[in-house]
C-alpha cells in the first residue's frame, strides 16, 4: 500500500507499464500518462469535470456509425489530425514533393472508374470545371498510369453520403494517368460546407464560438507502385473561409483558382485548373502514406 501524492501517482502508473513488451507502445503510453496527468494538475481538474469529460467522449463514440466517424472529426477540429500530417510530411516528404492535406471523414473505397476526360458528376448539376496536370517523381519524370482518386461535395456543399442513400456514389471517381503521368477530368465547382454540427463535436464547436466551416475543396489521392501514396486536397482561393478552415487543412501551395485563359487546357471554353502532383519513392523517408489518417479504415461520413 502506498500513500501517493499528485506527482507520485504519475510515476507509479508509469512504473506499472515498464514491462510492456512493445517498446513503441511503452513510449507512447508513458508520454500519454505524463501529459494527461500534467493536464489534470495544470487545470486543477475536479471529479465532476472529469466525469463530464468521460460522458463527452462516450457520446462521441456513440455518434460513430459505419458511415460517420465522430472521433476523426474530433481529432480534426482540435488540429491533431493536421499536426500528425505536418510531422509526417516533415519526416518523409521530398522538398519538391506535393504537400499533403487531411483525408477527411468522407473517403470511400471503390469509387467508380471514369475514363480520361470523364466527369465525376453523375446526376449532380452546377458550374463545370476541368482539373488537369501531370503526376511526376522527384526528378520531374512522369509516373506512368498513376491512379487518382477524387471526391468532393456537389455544388450545394453536400457529399453523396449526406445527399443520397449510402448505396449511391456521386461526385467521386477513379482514373488512370496516361503513359506520361498526364490526366484530366471534369467535375463541378464544389461549395464550402459546415462540418456535421448535429453531434457532440458540433456542440463543442458552437460552444467555442467557431463557425465550423471548411472552404471549398477537392480531395485527391494519388498512388502508383513503388511510390508513397499521397493524400491531399485542392482549395479554392475565392472561398470566404480559406483563411479559417475549421480543421486547419489549408496550405498555401494547395490553393487554386480556375481560369478560362490556360493555353494548354484540354477542354476549351470550360474554366480549368492545372495542378501537377509529385510523388516520393516508397523507400525515401521511411515509406508509408503521405497525408493519410485513420478514416481510411472504414467508409465514414
Amino acid at each position: 500500500m502506498q500513500d501517493l501524492d499528485s506527482t507520485q501517482i504519475t510515476e507509479a502508473a508509469i512504473a506499472q507499464m515498464a514491462n510492456t513488451p512493445d517498446p513503441r507502445m511503452r513510449e507512447i503510453m508513458e508520454a500519454a500518462v505524463r501529459h494527461l496527468h500534467a493536464f489534470a494538475r495544470e487545470t486543477r481538474l475536479t471529479p465532476d469535470e472529469w466525469l463530464k469529460g468521460i460522458a463527452y467522449l462516450t457520446a462521441v463514440g456513440q455518434a460513430c456509425t459505419p458511415y460517420r466517424q465522430e472521433f476523426i472529426l474530433l481529432s480534426d477540429v482540435l488540429g491533431l489530425s493536421r499536426l500528425v500530417n505536418v510531422m509526417h510530411d516533415a519526416k518523409g516528404r521530398e522538398e519538391v514533393g506535393t504537400e499533403s492535406s487531411l483525408l477527411g471523414p468522407f473517403f470511400r473505397e471503390g469509387a467508380p472508374e471514369i475514363p480520361m476526360g470523364g466527369s465525376i458528376a453523375g446526376t449532380s448539376t452546377g458550374p463545370e470545371i476541368v482539373i488537369f496536370g501531370q503526376v511526376t517523381d522527384g526528378q520531374g519524370q512522369g509516373v506512368p498510369e498513376a491512379r487518382i482518386d477524387v471526391w468532393q461535395t456537389d455544388a450545394d456543399g453536400l457529399y453523396d453520403l449526406q445527399a443520397h442513400d449510402p448505396s449511391v456514389m456521386e461526385m467521386r471517381g477513379q482514373l488512370r494517368c496516361d503513359a506520361e503521368g498526364r490526366f484530366h477530368f471534369r467535375t463541378l465547382k464544389p461549395l464550402g460546407y459546415s462540418i456535421p454540427m448535429d453531434g457532440p463535436v458540433g456542440a463543442m464547436v458552437r460552444q467555442q464560438n467557431r463557425h465550423g466551416f471548411r472552404p471549398a475543396h477537392i480531395h485527391i489521392l494519388v498512388a502508383a507502385p513503388g511510390y508513397r501514396e499521397l493524400v491531399t486536397a485542392l482549395y479554392f482561393g475565392d472561398d470566404p473561409n480559406i483563411d479559417s478552415d475549421t480543421v486547419f487543412g489549408v496550405s498555401a501551395s494547395l490553393v487554386i483558382t480556375e481560369s478560362l485563359a490556360l493555353p494548354d487546357a484540354p477542354v476549351p471554353g470550360v474554366p480549368s485548373v492545372r495542378y501537377d502532383f509529385t510523388l516520393s519513392r516508397e523507400t525515401e523517408g521511411g515509406g508509408g502514406r503521405v497525408g493519410s489518417d485513420p478514416s481510411r479504415l472504414m467508409p465514414a461520413g
